[in-house]
């Protein structure tokens, strides 16, 4: 958890606020992140700088990228995600 970070200008307060979950938290951005458009697209591999967890769903703020992605985030730590946010707030209220 050492490498885990929140966004700038967050504190995991605030993040718990708006998102409703209390149990959020920033987890380590090192694992595997794919990014499924559409059923029929072949997954694209993200390069997380960010990743927000809360219970079995996360949202990843990859490198070079304003959006934020949602997800489903599984047993071996890696991320599915298969809806994107222009912003924070939008992404933690759509959880």
């Amino acid at each position: 958890m050492a490498d885990a970070q929140l966004p700038p200008s967050w504190s995991l307060q605030q993040i718990r606020d708006v998102s409703g979950d209390q149990e959020a938290v920033a987890l380590d951005p090192n694992r595997a992140v794919h990014w499924v458009a559409r059923p029929e697209a072949h997954d694209e591999v993200l390069h997380p700088e960010i990743v927000l967890g809360f219970h079995s769903l996360c949202l990843v703020k990859p490198f070079n990228d304003d959006d934020w992605y949602m997800g489903s985030l599984y047993d071996d730590g890696s991320i599915l995600c298969w809806a994107a946010y222009g912003d924070l707030y939008e992404a933690l209220r759509g959880l």
